[in-house]
């Protein structure tokens, strides 16, 4: 048995903010937030509208549409989106099953933050080969450029995160899939795991007034400069760990990559990433980083652009506070 991405969708607010402007909010030369961030634009969802369910629902109908597959027809959705969403404690997966009409359908969540995406894959690949369900829908939607506060320089790596939504429809054992879906890895390190929060509104640091006029519902980072110390170590080696595994367990290598879709992150660091996988990539410089998005904005965009053909060996290469690192590969048909 064979599982393939059969469709997708993605979508974005028609709302942007420019490197132009997020400079002058942060006191950051234009040159650094543009160049080195690599933030031309990114999209920003209106306070009243867009909210991740709107945004995922979207999303997932144009990926059904492009799969060819009835909502009905799905038998589970799966959310691996951000954990920011129209609620505090609330399943998005459940009400955007229920709007698009996926009403035969099972409703669960993953949450492994800007490493979602090939997380979910493998989740869902997993499912489909071992258990039950036949159709699935995955579904991520980000706005947690909401939580971003420009005036704190010490979570200055999160003035990328931008918003929109991304949907992919995996079928088990389909006639004419789009990709199949072949092998993942991921490696995590916990010690990174108290190093970017919100840090009120959980249980240790309840929403109060006091909190609201602390400042504290937006994201931070307790020690931004042992943080970036920290991660110079262990970033490279592990996203290049986890391609190399996830390549392997798929029988392939480096040498026969045509793609990678790969989260969005500072252009040298992004550049460097590419260069040692000898594979060419999209940049989304005007998307700016949309957590669990990204993976599939970057295949989008890169397709438009003629960098992806049929027979190419893709994979999908993230990672996401906490620490975790992931990869999916597919091979794409078309």
């Amino acid at each position: 048995m064979t599982v393939g991405l059969t469709g997708y969708g993605v979508y974005v607010p028609g709302e942007t903010i420019s490197g132009t402007e997020i400079a002058d909010r942060s006191g950051i030369p234009e040159e650094v937030v543009v160049k080195k961030m690599g933030v031309r634009e990114k999209r920003v969802c209106p306070p009243d509208s867009d909210h991740v369910t709107d945004m995922c629902v979207v999303a997932g109908e144009r990926a059904l549409d492009d799969a060819g597959v009835a909502a009905a027809d799905v038998d589970a959705v799966l959310y691996h989106g951000s954990e920011y969403k129209d609620f505090v404690v609330w399943s998005v997966a459940a009400n955007v099953a229920e709007r698009l009409g996926a009403e035969d359908a099972f409703a669960s969540e993953s949450y492994a933050l800007c490493a979602g995406a090939p997380v979910a894959l493998r989740a869902a690949r997993a499912q489909l080969l071992v258990d039950a369900p036949e159709t699935m829908l995955l579904v991520a939607g980000s706005r947690e450029e909401d939580l971003v506060d420009y005036g704190n320089e010490d979570a200055s790596f999160m003035f990328n995160f931008g918003s929109g939504a991304s949907a992919a429809v995996l079928e088990a054992d389909p006639n004419d899939p789009r990709a199949t879906v072949h092998e993942s890895a991921a490696v995590t390190d916990g010690s990174f795991s108290e190093d970017v929060v919100m840090p009120a509104g959980g249980s240790r640091n309840p929403p109060s007034r006091e909190t609201l006029a602390a400042g504290l519902h937006a994201l931070d980072v307790a020690d931004p400069e042992g943080m970036k110390e920290r991660l110079a170590d262990a970033s490279l080696p592990n996203f290049l760990d986890v391609a190399d595994d996830a390549l392997e367990r798929s029988g392939y290598d480096r040498d026969d990559l045509g793609f990678v879709a790969l989260t969005h992150m500072k252009r040298s660091f992004h550049d460097l990433l590419l260069d040692e996988l000898g594979a060419p990539g999209y940049y989304l410089d005007e998307f700016g980083h949309v957590q669990s998005v990204d993976q599939l904005l970057a295949l989008d965009r890169g397709r438009e652009e003629g960098l992806v053909e049929p027979g190419d060996v893709v994979l999908f290469l993230a990672a996401g506070t906490g620490y975790t690192w992931a990869a999916t590969v597919l091979e794409w048909h078309g």
